[in-house]
């Protein structure tokens, strides 16, 4: 199968699958007929998630040779086109498929069957296909746990947690701070009604956590704070080089850690300032890993190969 998981592909050539629309607008002739998974977004020209799926695919195919007719592609779909994409991805028969920005929460009303930590959190990032329609699971929980682990030796619980963002990432980001008992949950946006509507929704589903609480982004309203705090950034704020951090470092009291869910730029304005104060910091790449191996494992049902994973990234940043 002579397929090109490299590329972006977009809506119009799904209606099209398995054939592919080329340049000149004109079908290609190959036949794709093993087993696609997808991740799908806009931005997502910067995902590596396709080149870190087939090396898994591929890892996967030397003990069990059905693996090989698996590919794992990337799909630009705007907001708009969610609902729609999703039907032509069940009716061409995908068997899985990840979502990232903007679909992580604007999905979970469109799912047929949610797991416990979909509706926990309100945001999914992985679907399976069922005959009838998807079903939604959500993977990034795992991933943060595990990168804060492995990247910078620490624990979500019992720490001090300034989480910035209130899209699907956030959702899934405070979920999990919530889940494994963390001291204080601070959580800051650049749009304050979708702060507060993610505030008012954490404190209704854990009624009896008192730690949560909304914060501005503006210098001179976020005094109370805590110091020694793990930051994490859950907003794309970061993926165009040109952006702006979405937090001054040196006008709250000095953080712990720094995590960055960006991975692609490696260094956001926020992990720059991080490292010029001294402050440990990671991004992304491992929290990418995890949750995409979790991820996996749930289409195949096999162990994904994290080790392989995790080498298929690093050699395509560098």
């Amino acid at each position: 199968m002579n397929v090109d998981t490299e590329r972006t592909y977009g809506l119009n050539e799904l209606e099209y699958w398995p054939l592919c629309l080329n340049e000149d607008g004109q079908l290609n002739r190959w036949p794709f007929d093993g087993v696609a998974l997808a991740v799908i977004g806009s931005p997502i020209d910067h995902s590596l998630s396709p080149v870190m799926h087939n090396a898994a695919l591929a890892e996967l195919a030397k003990a069990k040779p059905e693996f090989a007719k698996w590919r794992y592609f990337k799909f630009k779909i705007a907001s708009n086109e969610l609902e729609g994409a999703l039907r032509v991805f069940h009716e061409k028969q995908f068997r899985g498929l990840n979502l990232t920005v903007p679909h992580k929460a604007l999905v979970v009303p469109n799912l047929e069957i949610k797991d416990s930590f979909v509706q926990v959190a309100g945001a999914a990032n992985t679907l399976l296909f069922t005959e009838t329609w998807w079903r939604g699971y959500n993977t990034d929980g795992i991933g943060l746990s595990a990168a804060l682990r492995n990247d910078l030796a620490v624990e979500l619980t019992g720490a001090e947690i300034i989480l910035l963002g209130a899209g699907g990432a956030a959702r899934a980001a405070a979920a999990e701070c919530l889940r494994n008992q963390c001291a204080s949950l601070w959580i800051g946006n650049r749009t304050q009604i979708l702060r507060d509507k993610l505030v008012d929704e954490l404190r209704t589903t854990y009624p009896g956590q008192h730690n949560i609480h909304p914060f501005s982004l503006k210098y001179g309203q976020n005094e109370k704070l805590p110091a020694q705090s793990i930051v994490i950034n859950a907003t794309s704020l970061g993926l165009e080089p040109e952006d702006d951090s979405p937090l001054d470092l040196e006008k709250i009291p000095r953080p712990m850690h720094v995590f960055d869910m960006i991975y692609r730029p490696a260094q956001t304005a926020l992990l720059r300032q991080a490292a010029t104060l001294g402050i440990p910091n990671s991004n992304g790449l491992s929290m990418l890993v995890h949750q995409g191996a979790a991820s996996l494992e749930i289409w195949t049902g096999e162990k994904a190969p994290i080790e392989t994973m995790d080498q298929a990234v690093r050699r395509a940043l560098n």
